[in-house]
């Protein structure tokens, strides 16, 4: 049940992101959750006057049983949201940095 527990956890930490809204322009957020892949994501998307916005804000995969963070782009950090829900930081992958990088870490390597 630990599996289940992190892909709750992520879930509601992409939903409770997605839902701070923008102050400014048209943009809209959008969680993306492909539970068969175990990927996650948080993007918006939309337009601030004449410009189009659109990117990725947060994606987090599952890979061998760890919580893998591919983009992280929240002020705070994502990793801090899954150590307040309890999961250990050797279960989570900073996968945004550098394998060279992640080793230097208190968290999982890979």
């Amino acid at each position: 049940m630990y599996l289940n527990f992190n892909l709750y956890s992520i879930q509601k930490i992409i939903n409770d992101y997605s839902k701070i809204p923008y102050t400014y322009g048209d943009i809209k957020s959008q969680t993306v959750f492909d539970k068969n892949s175990d990927r996650y994501l948080f993007v918006i998307n939309g337009r601030e006057c004449i410009k189009r916005i659109h990117g990725c804000i947060n994606h987090v995969d599952i890979i061998n049983g760890k919580i893998w963070i591919q983009r992280d782009g929240t002020e705070d950090g994502i990793a801090t949201e899954l150590l307040k829900e309890g999961i250990p930081k050797d279960r989570i992958v900073l996968g945004f940095r550098s394998p060279e990088m992640r080793k230097y870490t208190d968290f999982a390597p890979e």
